[in-house]
This record gives structure tokens, C-alpha cells and sequence, in this order.
């Protein structure tokens, strides 16, 4: 099987999801350079970050994360297309992954009991293929060793003018954007809400409001990257 995959990889190179030179046989995904290279954020090392300001008064959590921070025509940026618009689930899960390693680590988050992805719209999950969010909550569910749900949040309307609502209206507009499906399967548990990329935090918002009306429910927010206004 190695000579095979040996020989496969000399017609067709792997490459790089973060830099696209050609992967060595043992490198997954990423290679070794850019793994290192890496912007992390550590903002759950820091609980007063950028993210905890962003979303703070908005939204009642526990704890706050993104494991990378999004520039324009960078190496985030290249793997975050591909995960979105090239259908790269396996990245999706590797970097998940990788994000968990570090809040174990750290010891952040260990008393999650549930892991949920930001759903997509029944429309746009057929025009793309698949959530990137929940390959994202499998990658985090496989080192936390915390169970994901995936059906339990719903997203009945699309947000696309989500974004452009005053605060006000955004919060008139919870109840419309997201669903949930069995509100009795969440009472007071620990859930960790997973998101890609967060930029103006409003989708966000509305979901995470949605599940803080659940009895009990505690809520941490782990996005794969955020994306400062500059």
C-alpha cells in the first residue's frame, strides 16, 4: 500500500492547504513550515480578547475562542477556502483537531458536555455540500472526546441580512433564524457552540441566543478563526 500511495503521489502531488508547495508523505494536510508558522490566536489563554469584547454584553458565555486569526490573500485565508469552496473535509477535521489539542493543553474547556456546529440553511447546504462547521465540531469532538450533535440546532432562515440588522432587531429576530428540535436533550449541559470564521459575530448572536432560552444551558463559543475590522 505504501509503494502505491508512494507512486500516486509522484503523478499526483499533494499540496499544502496553507502555502500549496507539495507535501511530503508524512505531512497531513499542512505542511510542517506553515503548522509552525500558524496564527494563532491563544485568545483562550487570554479571557479579555478581542472575541470576549465582540460578543460581550451580546451574549451570555462561559468561555471564548478562535484558534486562528483571518487575513486577507493569507495562509488562513488559502485553507479557509478550501474548506469552504473546495470541499476539504478532511482539513475541516485536521484543524479542528488541532484546535482542541491546544485548549487541552491549556486546560480550557474541559467541562463541555455537548459540542454543536452552526447549521447551515437547508439552501445553502445543498448548494455547497456539506456544513463546514460541523466537520470542524467533529475534528474538536474527536480530542475533547465530547459527544457532536448535529441535528439539534436548526437554521429555519437564512441570515444573509443578518448582518445588516441594528442590534435591536437582531435580537426581534432570534426567535426566526434558529430552531431547536428537542429543547429537553439540552437542559442544563454545557454546550459548545462551533463556528468557522467570526466576523461581525451576528449570526452568532442569534443562535447563540436561541440556545441560552433553554433551561439551564451554559454556552462556549470555539470558532476556527476570527476576522478583526480593520
Amino acid at each position: 500500500m505504501t509503494l502505491i500511495n508512494d507512486f500516486l503521489s509522484l503523478i499526483f502531488p499533494r499540496a499544502c492547504q496553507s502555502c500549496r508547495v507539495n507535501l511530503f508523505k508524512h505531512e497531513k494536510q499542512i505542511c510542517n513550515s506553515c503548522l509552525v508558522q500558524l496564527n494563532r490566536s491563544n485568545f483562550h489563554k487570554t479571557p479579555n480578547n478581542p472575541l470576549y469584547h465582540l460578543l460581550s454584553g451580546r451574549v451570555l458565555f462561559q468561555n471564548i475562542a478562535a484558534f486562528l486569526i483571518f487575513e486577507k490573500q493569507g495562509r488562513v485565508q488559502n485553507m479557509i477556502h478550501a474548506i469552504k469552496y473546495q470541499g476539504n473535509k478532511e482539513l475541516a477535521i485536521f484543524l479542528g483537531e488541532l484546535f482542541a489539542y491546544d485548549l487541552l493543553n491549556d486546560g480550557v474547556m474541559s467541562d463541555i458536555d455537548v459540542i454543536i456546529p452552526i447549521p447551515l440553511h437547508s439552501k445553502k447546504l445543498k448548494q455547497r455540500g456539506y456544513n463546514q462547521s460541523e466537520y470542524l465540531g467533529k475534528g474538536v469532538s474527536n480530542k475533547l472526546n465530547k459527544p457532536l450533535i448535529t441535528d439539534i440546532l436548526l437554521k429555519a432562515k437564512e441570515t444573509g441580512t443578518q448582518t445588516k440588522l441594528k442590534k435591536f432587531e437582531r435580537w426581534e429576530n432570534v426567535g426566526k433564524v434558529f430552531e431547536i428540535s428537542n429543547e429537553l436533550l439540552l437542559e442544563n449541559k454545557h454546550v459548545l457552540l462551533v463556528d468557522d470564521v467570526i466576523t461581525t459575530g451576528a449570526t452568532l448572536e442569534a443562535a447563540s441566543q436561541r440556545l441560552l432560552q433553554i433551561k439551564g444551558l451554559k454556552l462556549s463559543i470555539a470558532a476556527l478563526a476570527f476576522a478583526p475590522k480593520r
